[in-house]
């Protein structure tokens, strides 16, 4: 008979990341609703630090990785302990994992405002914060295994495949996606360019949605769902395909945020046939959620808890089967770039990823204080206010969505554009953009009421630090009868950690590498030119103020868009595209044909004050650009970084890049004087990059 070991379980470091859950839960919301603010009321950028281009980017990464990700450690270090009887293996580790996280938080909450971004979506953190994200990710790897091999239980449950499945993958995915040669301390330029870098960003977004806000999450639903509800999981067998199907398909189905682009048509196919196929292990998991709770509708009807948690597997469910949907070209010529886009992913952070934080904190925090919820009616006004403002925000974000798509699209019966104004298509939704707002702030209340009623909870009684338990040590596990294939696997964490990484490696092989090495992949056009220093320096400003949050850059092979916008794009357009700025909302028009549309002035007045030019906009005025300086400091080592990277400027173009530009600028500011702008010194200020850059968009081509 094994012997009897005594431990104890750490409750300090779950109890340390519930707190930043839900601190950091309010602050990422709150950013978030002073951006949908912003988009009815343009008074509400108060300052350049806090334009809605600056604090998008905020929110999202505050919501994401500051918001769910202190969510997942939190039940992670809860679940992991006692699932394999031990505690974690180094408290040391524990802590600097801890506070490793909230300082780059606090990074990212302070570069980002500050324009220091590399403009990825949800990749924006520059590279020394990228980093501090991968060292103190392989901390919480080794604390995990190392947890996971001194265990006392033989064999893994489901909930700690997800997580090894998590870790593995998204360390995969930060190390590629982050390829990039800096500049200086703060600034970046990335190894692949144009379609290839646009292949590699969507295949980083689409995967940091599946294995950041979806597959640790599904590990915490096996673990404390059936805890909640005091029942087993419905399924086993079911368990094992939604988890090998799941993380196999997952990999692949990132190309589908780029169909009708640039990108080849095998690449976008690809994306479409896998993600329809991720609907069966999705609803597979779901399902297996749900039908846990067979038998105890009686207390979901009671139980808060229980309640938060249906809600957030219903709410995966209906966004892993839209999501698909929504990856079918014809439904996505009229999804992409639309406020249904945004909706979409909203059912899942508030309806998934929120509402199962919010089951898990009130699951925990009685047992972490060794008393009773503070108030079991306050949870239940929680719940309601959660569930009224996700529906609130994501219904009228489809209408809005249907409502741009029906608008851009629609012809007269002679054949025109009925709408061949784009602000046309932005006045028609504000009034869905408010309740937009409306269904935010009553989700921010219940929120609010959540971390009251926690407090209060904390208060009644006192954190049980270290909780004392026993096992027998574990011995090795010699099986008596045949047993069923997958309980080899759940023996061997190592082997485990080795399948999950060849499964999720061959998607983003068969992908991504013909790309790289399959020159006509990417068609070269001849009069495609590398950018000149000032329309770079412009590039850099674009990106600054966070342009591609509500401007893309793809003109799609539309009719309604090439009447709208120009000749369709190609991929050849893009090769010295250094991040690409394709964007994937159009909140404005797209810009890639703009060059020469306008003159310089006209871009000038947009900038300083864009209701002069265009009555009910709702752009941000940017009258900085205008009386800053433009610093040339880094230009010459842009241009050696990019020449490293193949971009064939002539030999020694660096020395004289910065006389290069001021000769442009002065062009540019000369011909503005001619065209009315009253202004001393014009040729110095960022403005005049700007709409360099601006005026250089699409006229590398010359369409018949």
């Amino acid at each position: 008979m094994s012997k009897i070991e005594n431990f104890s379980y750490d409750n300090k470091i779950v109890r340390d990341f519930g707190i930043a859950t839900t601190i950091w839960g309010i602050v990422g919301m709150l950013v978030g609703l002073w951006a949908a603010l912003q988009l009815v009321w343009p008074e509400f950028n108060v300052t350049q630090y806090f334009t809605f281009g600056r604090i998008r980017p905020l929110h999202t990464n505050a919501v994401i990785f500051a918001f769910v990700g202190n969510g997942i450690f939190m039940g992670v270090y809860y679940s992991l302990q006692r699932l394999l009887k031990a505690r974690m293996y180094s408290d040391l580790l524990s802590k600097i994992h801890f506070w490793g996280w909230q300082l780059i938080i606090v990074a990212a909450a302070i570069t980002l405002p500050l324009g220091i971004t590399s403009s990825a979506e949800y990749a924006e953190l520059e590279w020394p914060i990228d980093i501090a994200i991968a060292l103190i990710w392989i901390v919480f790897g080794l604390n995990m295994f190392g947890t996971i091999l001194k265990r006392r239980e033989n064999h893994l449950y489901v909930a700690i495949w997800f997580y090894i499945g998590t870790w593995v993958t998204v360390t995969l995915l930060h190390v590629i996606k982050n390829l990039e040669i800096p500049v200086h301390m703060w600034d970046s330029i990335p190894v692949f360019a144009g379609v290839q870098d646009a292949l590699i960003q969507w295949w980083y977004g689409h995967n940091a949605v599946a294995f950041f806000l979806t597959t640790p999450y599904l590990g915490l639903m096996y673990y404390f769902l059936p805890k909640a509800a005091n029942r087993p999981v419905y399924s086993y067998k079911l368990s094992i395909v939604h988890f090998w199907a799941l993380i196999f398909i997952y990999i692949w189905a990132g190309p589908h945020h780029l169909l009708y682009t640039s990108l080849p048509d095998w690449a976008q196919s690809l994306g479409t046939a896998f993600s329809i196929m991720l609907i069966a292990p999705s609803w597979g998991g779901m399902l297996n959620g749900l039908l846990t709770l067979r038998g105890a509708w009686d207390r979901v009807r009671k139980d808060p808890i229980l309640k938060f948690m249906v809600v957030a597997v219903t709410a995966y469910g209906m966004a892993t089967l839209e999501g698909p949907l929504m990856s079918i070209k014809s439904v996505n010529a009229i999804s992409h770039y639309t406020d249904w886009t945004v909706g979409h992913v909203h059912i899942g952070t508030l309806g998934w990823n929120g509402m199962l934080t919010f089951g898990i904190l009130y699951w925990l925090w009685p047992r972490l204080y060794g008393t009773k919820l503070f108030s079991v009616k306050m949870a239940n006004t929680h719940f309601w206010l959660g569930t009224l403002g996700t529906l609130f925000y994501t219904v009228p974000l489809y209408w809005a969505g249907w409502t741009q798509s029906l608008m851009w699209k629609k012809f007269t019966a002679d054949g025109f554009l009925a709408y061949g104004n784009f602000l046309e298509t932005v006045t028609q939704i504000l009034p869905m953009y408010m309740l937009r707002a409306l269904g935010g702030t009553i989700y921010v209340v219940g929120v609010l009421i959540m971390a009251y009623n926690l407090y209060k909870t904390s208060r009644a009684g006192s954190l049980i630090e270290n909780v004392d338990s026993s096992a027998p040590a574990r011995e090795k596990y010699v099986p008596k009868h045949k047993e069923h294939w997958h309980r080899w696997i759940e023996r061997r964490p190592i082997q485990m950690l080795i399948i999950s990484a060849i499964v999720v490696v061959i998607g983003g092989l068969v992908e991504i590498f013909p790309m790289l090495v399959i020159d006509k992949n990417v068609p070269k056009i001849a009069s495609v030119m590398p950018y000149t220093p000032l329309e770079l320096e412009g590039r850099d400003l674009y990106i600054k103020e966070g342009c591609i949050g509500c401007h893309s850059q793809m003109v799609r092979p539309f009719r309604s868009e090439t009447e709208r916008y120009g000749e369709f794009s190609k991929s050849g357009e893009f090769i010295y595209d250094r991040p690409f700025l394709w964007g994937s909302k159009r909140t404005g028009p797209d810009l890639h044909r703009v060059g020469g549309k306008y003159p310089h002035s006209w871009h000038y007045n947009h900038m300083l004050e864009p209701e002069s030019l265009s009555p009910g906009s709702i752009m941000p005025a940017y009258p900085w650009l205008l009386d800053q300086d433009l610093n040339t400091d880094y230009t010459a080592a842009k241009i050696k970084v990019l020449k490293m990277l193949n971009t064939p400027y002539p030999s020694g173009f660096e020395d004289r890049a910065v006389d290069d530009l001021k000769a442009q600028a002065k062009r540019i500011a000369d011909e503005m004087k001619e065209q009315g702008v009253e202004q001393e010194g014009l040729e110095n200020k960022e403005i005049v990059a700007l709409i360099a850059y601006l005026q250089r968009l699409g006229t590398d081509i010359k369409p018949k």
